[in-house]
């Protein structure tokens, strides 16, 4: 799928409208950060606004819609973080909590002692660098980079690439987030696998919506489109998301539109008329 700039949420209604009425029900699959949480300088700091915690727990309450949190961050970590929620998918869709019942990626289980050797030797040579934050999760590690000088970060970059080539030799890749560096074990399988897992366990005629902010939900939204609606958080930057909103408190006015009006368009619900208008939606311009 090629991807190009997504078009502003409220010119997708129609688009969404119509998925709606076709549709019986409703999954809706959520990144944490940058997309229920604003991005803030210290990880451990970031909490979803009151606004979607509120929208998160009406969706929970409300038949025929599932939903689904999707984060970098480990399992227990988001799972703590916010909710309630259908299912959680942590380390990037490695482990999956649904039902009660959660499973991880064999590849990954097996790989989390190089996971963390790298992340124990990436605390030591990257202490001397101011901001640096080595974070092992795991399944996978991250290294933040928001609060290091822009003109350290390629020094910071050569010694994280330096100790996964040594240690994990083709076990393990490095990858790049927003202000972040990921290590993880060298399998085909991300977010987007794990919405996938979703699908397959949803009623047929399910309508997927996914909402995130940063380059790892990109393949999220390349599982659920064109058949589901991708969302980006963020700017008009190209993207396999067909949609944009511009931030955490526009997510949650979409969240709350999905409530009013697209639960009264899901297919064999003609009982009622919606609660809101299109022009009520007023996000992503």
């Amino acid at each position: 799928m090629s991807e190009t700039p997504p078009r502003p949420i409220v010119a997708c209604l129609p688009r969404l409208r119509a998925k709606l009425r076709d549709a019986s029900a409703l999954l809706v699959c959520l990144d944490f950060d940058g997309t229920l949480a604003p991005i803030v300088d210290e990880p451990d700091a970031a909490a979803p606004t009151a606004e979607n915690e509120a929208a998160l727990e009406t969706l929970a309450d409300t038949e025929r819609i599932s939903t689904a949190i999707v984060s970098g961050r480990a399992l227990a970590d988001v799972r703590a973080r916010v909710g309630p929620a259908t299912a959680y998918a942590g380390n990037h869709g490695l482990e999956l909590d649904r039902d009660g019942s959660v499973t991880v990626h064999p590849a990954a289980r097996e790989r989390a002692t190089l996971v963390e050797t790298v992340c124990g030797l990436l605390e030591v040579a990257l202490d001397p660098i101011p901001g640096t934050r080595v974070e092992n999760k795991r399944l996978t590690g991250t290294v933040h980079v928001r609060q290091v000088l822009p003109v350290t970060r390629p020094i910071v970059r050569e010694l994280t690439r330096d100790a996964v080539d040594r240690i994990g030799g083709d076990d393990l890749e490095l990858s790049s987030g927003k202000c972040v560096l990921e290590i993880s074990p060298s399998v085909s399988w991300g977010k987007g696998d794990a919405v996938c897992r979703l699908e397959t366990a949803s009623p047929d005629d399910t309508l997927t919506i996914y909402v995130g902010d940063d380059v790892t939900d990109e393949s999220a939204f390349r599982a659920v489109e064109p058949d589901g609606v991708g969302v980006r958080v963020g700017d008009d930057s190209p993207s396999a998301a067909s949609c944009r909103v511009r931030s955490p408190d526009d997510v949650t006015s979409l969240l709350e539109w999905l409530v009013t009006t697209g639960v009264d368009l899901l297919e064999n619900d003609r009982s009622r008329s919606p609660s809101t208008t299109d022009t009520d939606l007023d996000l992503g311009n």
